[in-house]
């Protein structure tokens, strides 16, 4: 499978905003949007009116790379999310909250969703007792993620194990001492706290 290789700071550059693609890093002085806020490219500094249909394309771009999707599989959320009954920008926010990365990312076990996935595709984890290591991997209400049993004495979930619980969304559970986590409800708009138009994107993709 594709995937993208160059600098993630770059994309942060690009988009006119933070997406928290590094971790720790995001939030220190070393960050490379802090020192130079502009895009990437030597037309980087130059003001362009930018168009409805470009606000729409960046505010897809950045979804996509907040959440770390190529555009066939965005599109295939957006399918679905569409086939679903409610409000489709607000079903497909759910359905990436919902992506195996995204839910290790936010229990905390991962410092972004990248090193989430990492650790998704080395097959660290199980869900409801059975090996997953995909990381687009839809979890449901009820679902029990815990890393396995032979790689928790692993010096990184070693280290999970004495961290604190930091603010967990509503609709997840973390246990950091038995390394379990389980989904409570299923992730509603108010629990996404990505800055996107989500609109915007579901206007793109309509015409």
């Amino acid at each position: 499978m594709a995937k993208y290789t160059e600098s993630k700071c770059r994309l942060c550059r690009r988009e006119g905003a933070k997406l928290f693609l590094k971790g720790e890093r995001c939030f220190k002085g070393v960050c490379a949007f802090e020192k130079r806020p502009v895009a990437p490219g030597q037309h980087g500094m130059s003001r362009k009116k930018v168009s409805e249909y470009g606000l729409q394309l960046r505010e897809k771009q950045k979804c996509k790379r907040i959440y770390g999707v190529l555009e066939g599989q965005f599109r295939k959320y957006y399918e679905k999310a569409d086939r679903m009954k409610g409000i489709t920008g607000e079903n497909m926010l759910s359905l990436l909250e919902r992506r195996l990365d995204n839910v290790i990312f936010r229990m905390g076990i991962g410092s972004s969703r990248s090193q989430a996935r990492q650790l998704v595709t080395h097959a660290h984890f199980t869900v409801n007792g059975k090996n997953v290591n995909i990381a687009s991997y839809s979890v449901k209400v009820g679902d029990v993620i815990a890393v396995k049993e032979t790689k928790k004495d692993n010096k990184y979930f070693a280290e999970i194990k004495q961290m604190k619980v930091g603010a967990m969304p509503k609709w997840l559970e973390f246990n950091p001492e038995t390394l379990t986590g389980k989904i409570l409800a299923l992730p509603v708009r108010e629990d996404v706290d990505v800055q996107i138009a989500e609109h915007m994107i579901v206007e793109l993709y309509s015409k």
